[in-house]
């Protein structure tokens, strides 16, 4: 795996050669928050697992900026079917990241591009759309 810049923080670059963590870590629906900190800086995403597959978003809502969990590790709503803004209750699809209820809907969360290896184990892509 290469280095890593991320938008907005294009000062940062980061290697990731560690993984994030093991797939059998996110329960199936749910997800698990991270932050990755260099220069005083730091990138807060998380991965959402559903069937079997990981989807990556960074960890802020479009309506206003702020973290999305309720507590750590806790995004989705109490059936675990969508994504949920902890403090407007804006919700998004899972796979998408599309706001379908609550003040912003229509937009999307900015996602991240996830790799899952052979061992299950999850990092992130050097490939991000940013």
């Amino acid at each position: 795996m290469t280095d890593l810049i991320f938008p907005g923080l294009t000062d940062i670059v980061m290697p990731m050669k560690e993984p994030l963590c093991h797939i059998n870590e996110i329960a199936d629906p749910g997800a698990k928050g991270f932050e990755l900190a260099h220069n005083d800086k730091t990138l807060a995403f998380f991965v959402v697992k559903k069937h079997g597959q990981i989807f990556g978003y960074l960890n802020k809502c479009p309506h206003v900026g702020i973290n999305l969990e309720w507590r750590p590790d806790d995004f989705l709503n109490i059936d675990k079917s969508l994504i949920q803004c902890s403090v407007h209750g804006a919700e998004f699809i899972i796979e998408t990241g599309h706001c379908i209820g609550g003040p912003c809907r229509g937009k999307m969360l900015d996602s991240v591009k996830l790799v899952l290896d052979a061992q299950g184990n999850v990092f992130l892509d050097d490939n991000q759309p940013f």
